[in-house]
């Protein structure tokens, strides 16, 4: 069996499609499990493609993994266990106890238990059995089960009529894209939380590995009402925030933050500082956009690096033109939809 499972945002599947047909040999999707997510088959099969995205990860496909089995459900609670002892009888001996495993299950039928369950009741097993540590936040091997409706092209390992079936697969963290089950990345919701667009701050940098130098000097375009700015307070900065919207009280109180009551052009006209960090998450079209980002690029340390969210609508055919500005100015390191995301893509950028 040489299929995987990928997910991506509902409204850019077609993207992500084209990306795995693309950069698959022979790649084809079979059956579309849930909205956004795919059963697909290629030639080299989950790993040969992994290790293409590895070197060359795709902009709108969030998450893979493999399908090694298809288990038929009953629909009870007894499927706890048996897909318990599938697991051990088929991953015992293939599970490395030397690092760190999690089991990730998602849910597209009608079930009567829920992921948590499935992945606690499997993870248990399979740490008796293989002697494996268990390590949800940040595992090395990934067991990824999969429960799905009954369908004529999905695998079948046993005749099981109309029973629905759970498609498990064991993969390396490194090789599924997104750590998290579906590249679905959740945060909890802070106290002083200022808008949920903090979110997607802390997934990029989470995604790209950034760390801000310590005590150092950020500037965020667009910053109104804040939420990013209270990010990058968190990590450490020290930040302008320019923008003409006033900003949320308890960051006008904070003394590392300098707000620049002004445009973006118009802090340009002024003659900006020095930053290590560019963020940038107006909401402006993705080729001025780009444009306004390289205006900044003389203001920032040759170690800095930048971030911003272009806005791409219902398609993406701004997001090259937008690319071939910001290359005038910057490498890009890294461009990802990622989970919070919306219509827009996050770019992390390195000065040239």
């Amino acid at each position: 069996m040489a299929q995987l499972i990928l997910a991506a945002d509902p409204g850019f599947a077609h993207l992500a499609l084209e990306e795995f047909r693309r950069d698959s040999i022979g790649g084809q999707p079979l059956a579309e499990l849930a909205s956004g997510v795919w059963l697909a088959d290629c030639d080299e099969g989950f790993w040969g493609l992994a290790e293409t995205w590895i070197d060359s990860p795709p902009i709108f496909v969030r998450h893979i993994c493999p399908v090694d089995i298809a288990f038929p459900l009953i629909a009870t609670p007894r499927d706890l266990a048996r897909l318990s002892r599938a697991a051990v009888a088929e991953y015992t001996d293939l599970l490395d106890p030397e690092v760190s495993f999690s089991v990730q299950s998602r849910i597209f039928v009608d079930l009567p238990y829920k992921p948590f369950d499935i992945n606690r009741a499997i993870a248990a097993a399979l740490v008796e059995s293989a002697q494996t540590p268990l390590d949800v936040r940040q595992p090395f091997q990934i067991l990824s089960v999969v429960c799905a409706a009954a369908d004529e092209r999905l695998p079948a390992q046993a005749k099981a009529g109309d029973a629905p079936q759970a498609l498990l697969g064991l993969s390396l963290a490194s090789h599924n894209i997104s750590d998290w089950a579906g590249g679905v990345r959740r945060f909890r919701r802070e106290k002083d939380q200022i808008s949920r667009a903090e979110f997607k701050l802390l997934e990029a940098f989470e995604a790209f590995h950034i760390e801000p130098p310590s005590g150092g000097v950020a500037l965020d375009l667009g910053a109104a009402p804040g939420g990013w700015t209270r990010v990058l307070r968190q990590k450490g900065q020290y930040v302008t925030a320019v923008d003409p919207a006033k900003l949320h009280p308890m960051l006008a109180a904070d003394r590392g933050v300098r707000h620049k009551r002004m445009s973006a052009e118009a802090y340009l006209r002024e003659g900006p500082d020095t930053y290590d960090l560019l963020v940038n998450d107006m909401r402006m079209d993705a080729v001025p956009s780009a444009r306004l980002t390289n205006a900044f690029a003389d203001y920032l340390y040759p170690h800095a690096e930048a971030l911003l969210t272009l806005k791409l609508g219902q398609s993406a055919r701004h997001l090259d033109p937008a690319c071939d500005v910001l290359r005038e100015r910057f490498k890009i390191l890294h461009m990802r939809q990622l989970f919070h995301n919306r219509n827009e893509v996050t770019i992390h950028l390195k000065a040239n």
